[in-house]
């Protein structure tokens, strides 16, 4: 099988010549292969955006052209696709936040090909269609309201922040303060301002997002991994307080996530205790795929199912 930017790292690892070729690369860096342990299911063109710059496009595309011999091969990946579901959206406005990249960009980007409405949220600046906000501001968050509208269908809870892995005895209130205001009463706000309009109509979806951290206290420190307990403590509490008015209310739990974003260890303690469990996390996964998990509960599709804690972590959770 010809191999391409499109084929995963683990075809590439396991092919004749790509991995050698691969092996040759990540040695001119001063790593081996056991680095992308955790991404081998993902496509190597993935590595660009996962590098944040680290690897840039040339470097695959010039390592394409090597194993096929000067020639970009026109094959069929065997690798995960997205697959749009036309119309899902048809009529909806959805309101997204973190929209800006990662996760959130991946959730506006379908949901707007689907054929909604999407009043995209985000601390930076988005685009002319998206709304510049700090959803820990009050003020910020009406705005973000009014340009929804009167109807307000559906609501992506994904900005957040990670903490450093520091333990209870080493965090300071600066940290825990920071990683609460966005993961808890940014969730909080958010929900608390669309939820007249799904009142009104007896119609809403919810969707927040935890973390694999909400289910267990090995994966990050003290306070992200309390601020996620919380974004689950909000998801059933809102289940069921709204759920007889039309309402669902659930949370997606991601493991490893190709967006970019670092958990970088501030705390030798923390890294130490953490480290031998991080290192058992299943192939990480792609920010379109969390976002065929979103939707799918976001959309009707879902409809029977309310307060529900779906872990889309690639098994990390069974471990």
């Amino acid at each position: 099988m010809a191999l391409t930017a499109g084929s995963t790292v683990g075809d590439w690892l396991s092919d004749a010549e790509g991995g050698p070729a691969l092996r040759e690369l990540l040695g001119q860096g001063g790593f081996d292969e056991s680095v992308l342990t955790p991404v081998r299911q993902l496509p190597l063109q993935q590595m660009v955006a996962l590098s944040q710059g680290k690897l840039p496009q040339e470097v695959i595309d010039a390592l394409v052209l090597r194993v096929n011999n000067g020639v970009v091969p026109d094959v069929t990946s065997s690798a995960w696709r997205e697959r749009i579901m036309a119309g899902r959206f048809t009529g909806k406005t959805i309101v997204v936040t973190g929209a800006a990249s990662g996760i959130g960009r991946a959730v506006a980007s379908r949901i707007t090909r689907e054929g909604g409405r999407v009043v995209a949220v985000d601390i930076a600046d988005i685009s002319d269609n998206g709304v510049k906000a700090d959803i820990t501001s009050a003020d910020d968050v009406r705005r973000v309201i009014e340009t929804a509208g009167e109807r307000i269908d559906g609501l992506a809870n994904i900005a957040g922040v990670v903490d450093d892995f520091t333990p209870a005895h080493e965090v300071s209130d600066t940290l825990w303060r920071k990683v609460f205001a966005v993961n808890v009463d940014g969730v909080l706000n958010l929900t608390r301002a669309v939820l007249p309009s799904m009142l009104a109509h007896k119609s809403g979806s919810i969707v927040n997002v935890a973390s694999e951290a909400a289910l267990r206290g090995n994966a990050a420190g003290i306070a992200y991994t309390a601020s996620k307990h919380a974004v689950v403590g909000i998801t059933k509490s809102c289940a069921f307080m709204y759920g007889l008015e039309g309402i669902r209310v659930n949370a997606v739990a991601p493991g490893g996530v190709a967006t970019g974003m670092q958990h970088n260890p501030g705390s030798e303690f923390g890294a130490a205790r953490t480290g031998s469990f991080l290192r058992q996390i299943p192939p990480i996964a792609t920010a379109e795929q969390l976002a065929a998990s979103i939707t799918f509960l976001l959309g009707d599709d879902g409809a029977n199912i309310n307060g529900a804690i779906l872990p889309s972590d690639g098994g990390w959770s069974v471990q």
